[in-house]
């Protein structure tokens, strides 16, 4: 139901309304007839109903990010909290956005709930934007009539995790850029530059030293099946990302592996340990049952290996299990985690537990990147030193030799 409710085509109609006054707007939906039948439900007199192009509609706007919706979460959940009816709040937070692709998402949900769609059920139509764990507090608050405080407590928990994501990312990019610019500054090098200095090489009369043979046979190499290179490269990319879409196994071994790389390993750990304490804690406070909280949980910590554990842990206290004794025999989280949730069990405050465990590990996730950058930044300076420096010293070398022979 999901797939269909985000395929489905965009239609501009206009229309009276009750009092006739013309009415237009875009709505969403599979025929129509569909979309006539939702405008009269509305109180609408449908006049013209037409499928909006879509020759450039895919280019209009940006992607919508995950750091759009916590925005949006945010935002609604402010403006829920100074009395602004939920239908009003969409159309100020949709018509007020930058981004037309995410005008389009929040006008598409106002309508829905507009038309009488409980809010759980109208975001449950978009799970490409709006997850199960969105989807599911919402449907809490919603029940229990605290809608207003559960929002802020979604907004709170995506501006955490958004936070987290875009340290590690950050910690990243850096060496990532250099390694690639690197790269592409010696591919020049071998391409473009080298063959300048062999035909310089070629009236000396003389053999060159091994180290700058190597990097002239190397150019030459380049020079030959650099496009046979860079396509296996792109190939490869390809391929490790195919492989670990439809692979379990070669997935699991992965993040297995990324667990055991030292430093970037701690990172990851302790990132997995931030978003299972978040999640946890925020869907716990809203009522939701444990058993039922887990499943959504184990998805947000972003790491099978995390996942499949939290997955076993939930069969566990699903037969009557204490989560401490469970979180403990699966041997990925520390002694103070599971001591901090073994307190929480017995005071019937797990939800605060976790939120503190949650604080604390964030606090030390943004350590770890500041320290990973801090450690980086040199071991880049060096590997460029030698990539460049090691291409010009083998060009000189010849040079030298002829000056000592002089």
């Amino acid at each position: 139901m999901a797939e269909k409710a985000i395929k489905q085509d965009v239609f501009i109609w206009e229309g009276s309304d009750k009092r006739g006054g013309k009415v237009k707007g875009e709505s969403h939906g599979s025929s129509p007839a569909m979309i006539k039948a939702e405008l009269r439900r509305r109180g609408i007199v449908p006049k013209k109903v037409r499928k909006k192009s879509t020759l450039f509609s895919a280019s209009k706007g940006k992607k919508i990010v995950p750091k759009d919706i916590a925005i949006f979460s945010r935002q609604l959940a402010t403006m829920m909290s100074a009395g602004v009816p939920l239908v009003q709040s969409f159309d100020i937070i949709g018509r007020g956005h930058e981004n037309p692709r995410m005008q389009e998402l929040l006008m598409t949900i106002k309508n829905d709930v507009e038309s009488g769609n409980p809010l759980a059920e109208s975001l449950a139509k978009h799970r490409l934007y709006f997850d199960d764990l969105f989807c599911n507090l919402v449907k809490a608050g919603e029940h229990a009539g605290i809608l207003e405080a559960l929002l802020h407590k979604i907004a709170t928990y995506k501006e955490k995790t958004e936070a987290i994501k875009a340290k590690i990312k950050k910690a990243l990019f850096y060496p990532t850029a250099v390694i690639v610019v690197a790269g592409i500054v010696t591919g020049i090098l071998l391409i473009f530059v080298v063959p300048q200095f062999e035909e310089l090489f070629q009236g000396f009369g003389a053999s060159l030293p091994a180290f700058t043979q190597m990097v002239i046979n190397l150019s030459k190499f380049m020079q030959t099946w650099w496009f046979a290179v860079l396509g296996g490269l792109f190939a490869v990319g390809y391929l490790f990302s195919y492989t670990k879409k439809r692979s379990v196994k070669f997935a699991h071994f992965l993040d297995k592996l990324m667990l055991k790389i030292p430093i970037v390993g701690n990172i990851i750990n302790k990132a997995a340990i931030a978003r299972f304490a978040r999640t946890l804690s925020t869907m716990f406070a809203a009522g939701v049952p444990l058993v039922e909280a887990m499943e959504s949980v184990a998805g947000a910590t972003g790491n099978i290996v995390y996942s499949d554990a939290i997955l076993q842990i939930r069969d566990e206290v699903s037969t009557g299990r204490q989560l401490n004794q469970s979180m403990k025999d699966a041997n990925l989280f520390p002694s103070m985690v599971v001591q901090m949730v073994a307190i929480g069990e017995e005071s019937g405050a797990l939800d605060d537990m976790l939120g503190k465990v949650a604080d604390f590990y964030e606090d030390e996730v943004d350590n770890a990147v500041d320290g990973l950058s801090s450690l980086l930044e040199p071991l880049i300076m060096a590997v460029l030193g030698v990539l460049v420096g090691g291409l010009v010293i083998a060009m000189y070398l010849p040079i030298f030799k002829l000056g000592a022979v002089v």
